[in-house]
């Protein structure tokens, strides 16, 4: 497995702490009638995950010459669109899952009812922060209007509901390479391609570099998605910080059960140099090839 380097992993640490303390500061608790909501969104939104998303964002936005400070508010909101989908993702209308990042799921903690609001809060609450004033006052408004636009497109149903849909179509049956691209390159490829995307244009990155942001992360997230199906097959429970062989015994549509494990890792190995090929559009890419090499060979 690769590693990061304690210098990579360092700044990682530092953007996803920043990103923390920004979130806590965009999601207050207020003592309204309609607190139980606000405390399930900062339960999902809050004290875990990888906030690779967000990290993405910030990482992009400095490669590019812009302010890392400037980008905090997009990558709150990107990371709060994130956890949403993670809330309704766990329901039993949909995957019916009891773990979410070694803790109780949101449904398992505040109820269905509380937890699907607390999602909705959530994806309401993103655009609210990405055309706040504090936010605007930072990249201006074309860039602030022009990053809400992308981050929208991406999470409706042309990128990650799209994408979800095509899964439940799939629901217990397999589909063909093509569709199952398709299905990846909108669930989970939406939100990674449009992170990299908004750090670009938070920055005033030129198009040539936006493009080359996209192809990365194109790569890159399907890559992730065979790897996250992989540790489906073969992780641990206590590693993963959530239950295995779930797609198998929902007959969900995952690479593994398509292509087979060896092929999946020759696929993985693909995609990731031509992702980190995509880089020669910007100096200054080392933390960028290191976390993608660690996130597709990691094991949780």
């Amino acid at each position: 497995m690769q590693v990061l380097s304690m210098k990579h992993k360092e700044r990682l640490a530092a953007y996803a702490n920043r990103i923390e303390e920004e979130l806590s500061h965009f999601l207050p608790l207020e003592g309204l009638p309609q607190q139980e909501v606000m405390e399930a969104m900062r339960y999902s939104a809050l004290g875990g995950g990888k906030r690779l998303r967000g990290a993405f964002v910030l990482e992009f936005c400095r490669i590019s010459g812009g302010s890392v400070e400037a980008a905090l508010p997009y990558a709150c909101a990107i990371e709060m669109i994130h956890a949403y989908s993670l809330i309704h993702d766990d329901l039993p209308c949909m995957d019916d899952d009891e773990l979410r990042r070694g803790k109780p799921c949101c449904h398992k903690v505040y109820g269905e009812a509380t937890a699907l609001l607390a999602g909705d809060g959530l994806l309401n609450r993103a655009f609210e922060t990405a055309l706040s004033e504090e936010a605007v006052d930072r990249v201006g408004e074309a860039r602030a209007l022009r990053l809400s636009r992308e981050l929208a497109g991406a999470a409706g149903y042309y990128g990650m509901i799209g994408g979800q849909c095509i899964d439940l179509a799939y629901d217990g049956r397999v589909p063909d390479r093509a569709t199952l691209d398709r299905l990846i390159a909108l669930k989970t490829g939406a939100l990674i391609r449009v992170a990299c995307r908004m750090g670009c244009i938070a920055a005033g990155a030129e198009a040539a570099q936006i493009t080359a942001a996209d192809t990365f992360a194109a790569k890159l997230g399907q890559a992730f998605q065979i790897r996250d199906d992989m540790l489906d097959v073969e992780g641990d429970t206590v590693t993963l910080g959530k239950a295995v062989h779930a797609d198998e015994k929902q007959g969900k549509s995952t690479y593994p059960a398509l292509l087979g494990m060896e092929t999946c890792r020759a696929e993985v190995a693909r995609l990731t140099e031509e992702a980190n090929a995509a880089l020669s559009a910007f100096s200054d890419t080392a933390f960028l090839e290191d976390l993608a090499l660690a996130l597709v060979t990691r094991m949780n």
